[in-house]
């Protein structure tokens, strides 16, 4: 069953590009204006429903230079965001969708989706539907980039939790995009495809899979000389940036263009070195769910050794006063 990921009738938390909400019932969108409200946002949006500690958010927005007394300047950053917030919020209009606990702050989303967890959900649709639908997951894929307004959680600054989730997502996004191209090659869309997956192996010179399916689309358009001349391009610009050569399924696709193997001209499924890496891609874009996970995990596993250590402390100060006083 294929996910409803129409427009919201409440909130609206997008990260896919500059941090922002809609509220589709006001038609209003909140954009914080500052450098360190967009930080604490996107912070709070990439971990939703988990409390992060004032000591996280201090260092996602000041880095190693806090300022002096950077818990109270966080205290009022938050309370601005609450501010800017509430005419979003649910039920009571007093109500703010950032909490405050012993340990930490806490965004909830509700039942409200982020278009990052709408164009994973479109993209997983997408993968699953390549080999018995091409068209429809070229459709779905389409759709899913179609989400993204610009690189990930721009203008939120280079704290470790938006530079990874950053990182994450647009490795996400270029995954997907080989796999649209996937679908299309496979819909015997190749002549649509040429001028596009030129530019993206200009703009990504390191993925060798873009090279790929721009040889096979340029062989499929009888331009074969063409498509080997790719591949040299994909050899020289990978020796420049990286110092090795293109991989063993590059190779291979070079030579079956040598060899005009009959299975290159078929507009079907591709060729065998495309559909492995296919099908690596889709246990990339799979496993990058579970580290998410286990990254929530380590943090939590953090904070709580966090705690136990400011107890102990507490503890050995509290011993040593009794210590000194007798």
């Amino acid at each position: 069953m294929e996910w409803d990921v129409s427009r919201s009738d409440g909130l609206d938390f997008r990260v896919l590009g500059p941090v922002e909400v809609h509220d589709h019932r006001s038609g209003t969108r909140i954009t914080p204006s500052g450098a360190k409200q967009r930080a604490l946002l996107a912070a709070l949006v990439v971990r939703a429903g988990e409390v992060l500690s004032a000591e996280r958010l201090i260092d996602e927005l000041w880095g190693d230079r806090p300022p002096a007394g950077a818990a109270n300047a966080l205290q009022a950053h938050v309370a601005r965001l609450r501010r800017l917030l509430a005419p979003a919020g649910e039920g009571d209009p007093g109500q703010s969708l950032i909490t405050t606990h012993p340990l930490g702050y806490l965004l909830r989303l509700g039942s409200a989706p982020t278009d990052a967890q709408r164009f994973t959900r479109l993209s997983a649709q997408g993968r699953a539907a390549v080999v018995a639908d091409p068209a429809h997951a070229a459709d779905l894929l389409d759709r899913a980039l179609a989400l993204w307004r610009g690189p990930a959680l721009e203008g939120s600054g280079r704290g470790q939790i938006c530079a990874r989730e950053a990182e994450r997502l647009e490795q996400s996004r270029l995954t997907a995009l080989e796999t649209c191209y996937e679908a299309k090659l496979r819909g015997a869309r190749h002549a649509e495809v040429t001028g596009e997956l030129e530019r993206l192996t200009a703009a990504h010179p390191t993925r060798e899979r873009f090279y790929d399916l721009l040889m096979l689309a340029l062989y499929r358009c009888g331009r074969r000389s063409e498509a080997l001349g790719v591949y040299e391009r994909a050899r020289q610009r990978l020796m420049s940036e990286i110092g090795i050569g293109p991989g063993p399924a590059l190779r291979d696709r070079m030579e079956s263009i040598l060899l005009r193997e009959p299975g290159l001209d078929s507009a079907g499924p591709l060729p065998a070195a495309a559909g492995v890496d296919a099908a690596v891609d889709a246990a990339v874009l799979d496993l990058s769910g579970e580290i998410a996970r286990l990254r929530a995990r380590i943090d939590a596993i953090g904070r709580e050794q966090d705690e136990l250590v400011r107890r102990f402390t507490l503890l050995s100060e509290r011993a040593r006063e009794v210590s000194s006083g007798r």
